[in-house]
């Protein structure tokens, strides 16, 4: 993935770092000789000096008199070296995190607020991240600061609060364009927490509980109008056939002979009563 947007942007990180012009010349290679016969001289005290370790997440850049010996870093492994004249920098491979402090930054319609997240990232070129740039991570820490604040000051406060996904994205791909001449792959980008002032988040619940009570009033009025419209239906039916009357009412009374009244009164309707005072 790297030598693909290096290739789109038509360099290498091989072509940022600075190139040999000439060997060590006369007085680089008597000086290693020396340093060499030195070495034998004074073997076997000076082998705990000439030996270096590379752990397992680690590589190795090797520098002789200030000049890189191999464009590709070495290890892991053991390692020889002549110590008066070779110095190796151990890079670290893992993938580090660290937090960006709060920022605060006036959101696109005039609202600050304070923003912070996290940044994952890990060293993809030692030799890059040692040469082209100094103290790599504090430089990409610093950079990541700088983003946030660059990416969300274009966002507006819904999208800032709605749409964290994609400006953790943005954000990302921003950090990673500009740490690959340092070496660097940023893999991911995490917006923590958004901090508004209190009077906005006043405001805000303020709109959010008139919001919700209107939505409850809207949708009372709905069931009324269905239970209106309900019983009107079972009117028209019940008009239609006299019986149903009947039937509604002795099941109004096992209703409430269900339940443990002590005196239950409840009235005759006329069509009941009708035939005895014809009599």
């Amino acid at each position: 993935m790297d030598r693909t947007v290096n290739q789109r942007r038509g360099t290498s990180n091989e072509d940022l770092i600075p190139q040999r012009k000439g060997g060590l010349g006369f007085c680089g290679w008597t000086l290693v000789i020396l340093s060499g016969f030195f070495v034998f001289i004074l073997f076997p005290f000076t082998i705990w000096f000439c030996l270096k370790v590379v752990k397992e997440y680690e590589r190795a850049v090797f520098f002789r008199l200030g000049r890189i010996t191999n464009r590709k870093a070495k290890g892991p492994g053991i390692f020889f070296i002549l110590p008066c004249t070779d110095t190796i920098v151990k890079v670290d491979l893992r993938t580090v995190s660290f937090d960006i402090p709060p920022q605060e930054l006036l959101t696109k319609d005039s609202v600050t607020v304070a923003v912070d997240g996290v940044v994952y990232f890990r060293v993809s070129d030692p030799i890059a991240s040692v040469v082209n740039v100094r103290e790599a991570n504090r430089s990409t820490r610093l950079l990541a600061q700088t983003t946030l604040r660059n990416v969300l000051g274009t966002k507006n406060l819904a999208e800032l609060l709605s749409d964290r996904e994609s400006i953790a994205h943005s954000m990302q791909s921003n950090l990673d364009e500009a740490t690959d001449n340092w070496g660097i792959k940023v893999e991911r980008v995490e917006i923590k927490d958004v901090k508004l002032p209190h009077q906005m988040q006043r405001a805000m619940a303020a709109e959010a509980e008139a919001t919700r009570e209107a939505r409850a009033k809207v949708i009372a009025a709905e069931g009324e109008m269905n239970a209106s419209r309900a019983l009107k239906e079972a009117s028209l039916v019940i008009a239609e056939s006299p019986s149903a009357l009947q039937l509604r009412y002795l099941q109004t009374l096992n209703t409430i002979a269900a339940e443990k009244n002590s005196t239950i009164i409840f009235p005759l309707p006329m069509d009941v009563i009708s035939h005895f005072m014809q009599k």
